[in-house]
């Protein structure tokens, strides 16, 4: 029975491991950093392949999952291709990330200020950007945003709402909000 499960130890990516995808976890940790500073940055873990799967030349020879601080982590593992561009494993990283705040969470991230809806990782121009999907009506210009560059402005509502309230507790208290 043992051989058939694989040992789920999973280890911490060490950095320059892999170069690409620790670089774009950095640009995808500054938009969490700037949305959902409580949540601290993600992180990359690795896993083993499941002993019988077969794995193509060149792949890893294990799963790479982008994970939250505590190692929970949800949805399917980075891919190297030979052809992969820097801006398509920014993409991918940031496509990984977000399943895993939006699971292991519950929280939509990044939110569209205007249509308050989520953004997508995708690219525009072959540059990485977070895409809202309420911009497809016809005459309504797309809202897109380069990965990395999230403003404030860009906080799910009920984020910006406990901040608002967390300041005006404050307030009556006489005590400073970063206390």
């Amino acid at each position: 029975m043992d051989d058939f499960f694989p040992p789920d130890r999973p280890r911490d990516v060490r950095p320059g491991e892999y170069p690409v995808w620790d670089a774009a976890l950095a640009l995808v940790n500054r938009d969490l950093a700037t949305l959902l500073p409580e949540h601290g940055p993600l992180r990359l873990l690795a896993l083993p392949h499941w002993p019988k799967e077969p794995t193509d030349a060149g792949q890893p020879p294990e799963q790479v999952y982008v994970a939250l601080p505590d190692g929970r982590r949800h949805g399917d593992d980075l891919h190297e291709h030979p052809d992969s561009t820097p801006a398509g494993a920014l993409v991918d990283v940031a496509g990984a990330a977000q399943e895993t705040v939006l699971e292991c969470l519950w929280e939509v991230w990044p939110v569209c200020p205007d249509h308050r809806l989520g953004m997508h990782p995708g690219l525009e121009d072959g540059r990485p950007v977070w895409r809202c999907a309420g911009s497809r009506a016809p005459g309504n210009p797309e809202h897109v945003r380069a990965i990395g560059e999230l403003e404030p402005a860009h906080r799910p509502r009920s984020v910006r709402r406990r901040e608002r309230n967390r300041n005006k507790q404050s307030k009556r208290d006489g005590t400073s909000a970063s206390q």
